[in-house]
């Protein structure tokens, strides 16, 4: 049996995941309001396919609880935020969770973090804690998470994966359980490894996102089509720069590269100035809204609409969204009044939020594109004789700004 610990956005698939192909799972969470929901039969947040896995996993006898289990194997799939001001990761959940795994794992029980942590994290802070315990027989391992809202079960399916291991038989038997389900390469390594190239991978991004940001910046201050450019320069064989946007959300690229930054600040020089790049754009976005009113004539800031609220298309998921930056950044400057709407968040969460397109779009003059969920591809005509501006480059329409 396997206890994943942490039913957020990470913990749940793997663990629906792992049971629809055959392992006993048992989910632990300390949220009891969230255990409760599973237990009756209904997912916590909305993915494709989600659903049908849970059903999947249902039927092959998936438990949830709030209490941890003994059992040989368990999962870690807790967040791990950073701290704002050193930059460093905050292993708070983490260490929290690895402690009431101690109160119950048998001697030799395996003990899984998928949680992203800086390089280093778990020789820094988790395993400090099984020596206090005096727990050495517990046998470590890292197995970082690689999947993305929007695309979850595709990707828990075939993404490759990692494990780092001290001990590389533990490796590869941990390696068998993921090759359960899962279909791409998994590679076995030290911990250490698995730690750096998770974050590696999301720094890169990162990077490659900054560069179109910052490319769009260029452009806007001497009036050039950065699209256009960036278009003509992906037709060589060797560049592939990604496009820009109002910033960059969720708890993977606006977040593990500043691990790398507040581990290493005096070397992390290029990533530091892409992540304060990514981090400017909510602020650039709000500047080409105060642009285009003054262009425009408009002076009435309540007659101005974001669309969006999630960090990506098609997702609940508001995580560092940018639109949420934006919000906050408006706030800083003692200014309020700006309309929102997203069709995927159905409570309230901002003032001035509203839950259909129409109602929205007769409330405002002037759009702002901030997340490209299909809804506003499919019914850009409604935006006809609305001043818009385009974060994505998505509406088709004469006299459309962009960033």
């Amino acid at each position: 049996m396997v206890n994943v610990i942490g039913l957020g956005y990470i913990g749940l698939p793997t663990a629906l995941m792992m049971a629809s192909h055959g392992v006993e799972i048992i989910g632990t969470d300390y949220n009891a309001e969230l255990v409760a929901t599973l237990n009756a039969g209904k997912t916590t947040f909305k993915e494709d396919g989600l659903d049908e896995l849970f059903q999947d996993a249902l039927k092959a006898g998936v438990k949830f609880t709030t209490k941890y289990q003994v059992t040989d194997t368990y999962i870690v799939s807790v967040p791990t935020p950073y701290d704002k001001f050193s930059k460093k990761v905050d292993a708070v959940y983490v260490v929290a969770a690895v402690k009431d795994v101690l109160k119950v794992a048998p001697k030799g029980a395996t003990l899984v973090i998928e949680s992203t942590v800086s390089p280093g994290t778990i020789e820094k802070s988790v395993r400090p804690v099984l020596e206090a315990e005096d727990r050495t027989d517990i046998n470590l391992v890292h197995a970082p998470e690689r999947i993305i809202p929007g695309n979850m079960v595709y990707e828990l399916l075939h993404n490759n994966r990692t494990i780092g291991a001290d001990d590389k038989a533990i490796g590869e038997k941990v390696k068998e359980l993921y090759a359960s389900f899962c279909q791409g390469e998994i590679v076995v390594t030290d911990i250490k490894t698995a730690e750096m190239t998770k974050v590696v991978e999301n720094t890169f991004r990162a990077v490659n996102i900054a560069l179109a940001n910052e490319l769009a910046k260029i452009c806007r201050h001497d009036n050039m089509d950065v699209y256009e450019i960036i278009k003509i320069c992906n037709m060589h064989p060797r560049v592939n720069i990604l496009q820009p946007g109002p910033g960059v959300g969720g708890h993977c690229i606006s977040v593990d590269p500043w691990f790398l930054v507040g581990d290493y600040p005096s070397l992390a020089k290029v990533i530091d100035e892409s992540m304060k790049t990514n981090d400017g754009m909510p602020d650039f976005v709000l500047n080409r809204i105060y642009e285009i009113m003054k262009e425009k004539g408009m002076t009435d800031i309540t007659r101005v609409g974001l669309y969006g609220l999630t960090y990506k298309e098609n997702v609940d998921d508001m995580r560092e969204s940018p639109t949420l930056q934006l919000l906050e950044s408006q706030e800083r400057h003692l200014a309020t009044g700006l309309k929102v709407y997203d069709p995927f968040i159905s409570k309230n969460v901002v003032a001035n939020q509203y839950h259909d397109l129409d109602e929205f779009l007769a409330a405002v003059d002037f759009v702002v594109v901030m997340v490209k969920h299909n809804e506003i591809k499919e019914n850009m005509e409604k935006l006809a004789g609305k001043v818009v501006l385009d974060c994505h480059n998505i509406i088709n329409l004469p006299g459309v700004y962009h960033i």
